[in-house]
């Protein structure tokens, strides 16, 4: 990164950049400023979700409201709420339908809106896109969100940004705040009930930290989805995440079907959440996050697959569009050894599906971020990269074989 780097609207990324709502403002000398953010607070331990109450009052809120699901609603919600009512802070329960849309945002913001007196904050629990539109509505009402993870599935928990899907599921919009979650709750011991998939599909999503990171680190104009430069502090912290993930995911996975919440899972789940969090909003996001959300398009792969096992395949392409076999070696027989998807047929895609392939290249050629890569990007290039990725998944599984993915999703 270099010191003249520019606003993205006067770069080659404006077509990325138009539409979404940056925070940053350009510097006198029109460049872009280095932006970090986090949340306010982040606390990490098993039982915590009892204590929720009594940290909103701790912050100072004195009422809220909660989107939750109605199953945790039978479940873990009902601790956070009797924590609420424990701690004498009125609360106003929201039912999540189920897709981050705009229609379902505008819909409970309505119900906000409505009342005499809005919630000081808005507490969004449950997996990832409830936590997204839970900061969607927090933002429309001009109040803090705070954040209870259910899963560590993906590192929605930490960002000021979410991803909006039609009601039918695919991406359709991506939205940036100008604050970060007020505070990020997270039971381990309500993460270590989850089946392991979600585990390994967060993996997955915060494994893409560094790569994107590091490609965004060689290209002086990348922005990050503050509409800043990239951060050293986010590109070390997108470092540390990766490195956390290699030397503790197969512990982690050990505990968890141990049943036992040891040091590796702690670590994993920070990882997943607070590390990838902090990386991706400051480090800068680029093409594996490009194809992930690109595969969203294709209705079968986003009815069947997290967002985190489309991650770990866009991982696998931009390592082949950046040409770095070695790591795209070393990813792809992780991937394989914890369960992640490393070829088209683990997201039921043919390799001759050309229909399929091409529209998820369309769409990731439409990704926000996916300037940030140092080379130029093109249909073609994108095309091979993911045949290639294909290609080399299938040679590891023909010499690995594939049970931990097996067992992750309950197949042969």
């Amino acid at each position: 990164m270099t010191d003249n780097s520019q606003n993205p609207e006067e770069t080659g990324n404006d077509e990325q950049a138009e539409g979404l709502e940056l925070f940053a403002l350009p510097t006198p000398a029109q460049t872009m400023p280095r932006v970090f953010g986090s949340p306010r607070r982040y606390v990490q331990a098993p039982g915590v979700i009892a204590q929720t109450g009594a940290y909103l009052r701790k912050l100072g809120f004195e009422s809220c409201a909660v989107l939750l699901s109605a199953r945790s609603q039978r479940a873990e919600g009902a601790q956070l709420l009797k924590s609420l009512a424990d701690a004498g802070v009125p609360a106003t329960i929201l039912t999540f339908g189920g897709e981050c849309s705009f229609e379902e945002i505008e819909a409970h913001a309505d119900v906000l809106r409505a009342q005499e007196t809005p919630p000081a904050t808005v507490i969004a629990l449950g997996g990832g896109k409830v936590v997204d539109a839970g900061k969607c509505i927090a933002h429309r009402l001009a109040v803090p969100s705070v954040v209870v993870p259910s899963l560590a599935s993906n590192d929605a928990p930490c960002s000021a940004a979410s991803v909006i899907y039609t009601p039918e599921g695919v991406s359709e919009a991506f939205e940036v705040f100008a604050e970060s979650p007020a505070l990020v709750l997270v039971d381990t011991a309500v993460i270590a009930a989850a089946p392991a998939r979600y585990l390994v599909a967060g993996m997955g999503d915060a494994m893409a930290t560094w790569y994107e990171a590091r490609a965004c680190s060689m290209n002086p104009n990348a922005f990050t989805t503050f509409g800043a430069s990239p951060t050293l502090a986010g590109a070390a912290i997108a470092e540390l995440c990766a490195r956390t993930i290699y030397s503790d995911g197969e512990a982690a996975l050990a505990a968890l079907e141990a049943g036992v919440i040891d040091a590796a899972l702690e670590r994993i789940i920070e990882a997943n959440t607070l590390l990838s969090g902090l990386g991706f909003e400051c480090g800068g996001l680029a093409a594996s996050h490009g194809f992930a959300q690109a595969y969203t398009v294709i209705p079968h792969v986003h009815q069947q697959y997290l967002h985190g096992e489309m991650v770990a395949m866009g991982v696998l392409a931009q390592l082949a569009l950046e040409g770095w076999n070695d790591e795209a070696h070393r990813a792809t027989e992780f991937f394989v050894a914890i369960g992640l998807p490393v070829h088209l047929g683990q997201l039921s895609l043919a390799q001759d599906d050309d229909a399929s392939i091409s529209a998820v290249v369309a769409a990731a050629l439409e990704f926000p971020f996916m300037g940030n890569m140092p080379m130029e990007v093109t249909a073609q290039k994108l095309h091979a990269a993911i045949l290639a990725a294909d290609s080399l998944g299938r040679q590891v599984i023909e010499a690995r074989g594939h049970a931990a993915y097996a067992e992750i999703h309950g197949n042969d």
